[in-house]
C-alpha cells in the first residue's frame, strides 16, 4: 500500500517524502493527550506554497538552524508531534527541510471536486497541490492520512492497515531468511 502510494510520487524524492508520510500516520494512530488531530504537511516547491500562503501566528519553527529542521532529525519529529495540534500547514521543501510552520494555505478551490465527507483541510491540500508542484498530505481527525497531487487524491492510509501490512513485511522478510 505505502510503495504504491510513493510509487505515484515518482517526481518527488523518495527519502523526504517517505519519513513525512510516515510522521503523519504516526500523529494519525497517536493523536495527542488522548485526543485525534489533524494536521497538513506540504512536500515539494516550498516557495510557490509560501506565495499561495501567509502565517496564521508567529512561526514556531522560525530561527532554529537549518539541520535541526530536517526530517530526518528525531527533535524535529517529536515537536512536529506537538505542533501539530496547532492550525495552519507545514511547508517542507525538495530536500525534507521544513522551511515555515502555522501557514493559512491560500489556493483557489473553485476548481476541487473531492469526495463527499472531506473538509476545510482537504480543500486547502487538494487546492495548494493543484496550483504548485507540491504534495499534500493531510492528516484527517477521523484518523486517516490523505495525499494529494495535482488537485487530486492519489491515496488513503488507515494506519492500523498500514501497521499491520508493515508486520506482514517484516514476518515475511524474517522467515526468508
Amino acid at each position: 500500500m505505502f510503495d504504491q502510494i510513493l510509487a505515484k510520487l515518482s517526481e518527488h524524492r523518495r527519502e523526504v517524502c517517505k519519513p513525512i508520510i510516515e510522521l503523519a500516520v504516526e500523529i494519525a494512530r497517536e493523536g495527542r493527550e488522548g485526543r485525534r488531530i489533524g494536521t497538513l504537511f506540504t512536500i515539494g516547491d516550498a516557495n510557490t506554497v509560501l506565495s499561495y500562503s501567509r502565517p496564521l501566528i508567529l512561526d514556531p519553527i522560525a530561527r532554529h538552524s537549518r539541520e535541526a529542521r530536517n526530517i530526518s532529525s528525531d527533535n524535529l519529529r517529536g515537536t512536529l508531534k506537538e505542533l501539530a495540534q496547532l492550525d495552519g500547514a507545514f511547508v517542507f521543501d525538495d530536500e525534507g527541510y521544513l522551511v515555515a510552520g502555522c501557514r493559512y494555505l491560500d489556493a483557489r478551490a473553485s476548481e476541487i471536486e473531492l469526495p463527499m465527507g472531506l473538509g476545510s483541510r482537504h480543500f486547502a491540500a487538494a487546492s495548494i497541490s493543484r496550483v504548485s508542484h507540491a504534495i499534500a498530505v493531510v492528516v484527517s481527525e477521523s484518523a486517516i492520512v490523505r495525499i494529494f497531487k495535482e488537485g487530486s487524491l492519489i491515496g488513503d492510509i488507515i494506519p492500523e492497515l498500514w501497521l499491520l501490512s508493515r508486520e506482514q513485511i517484516f514476518k515475511s522478510n524474517s522467515v526468508e531468511k
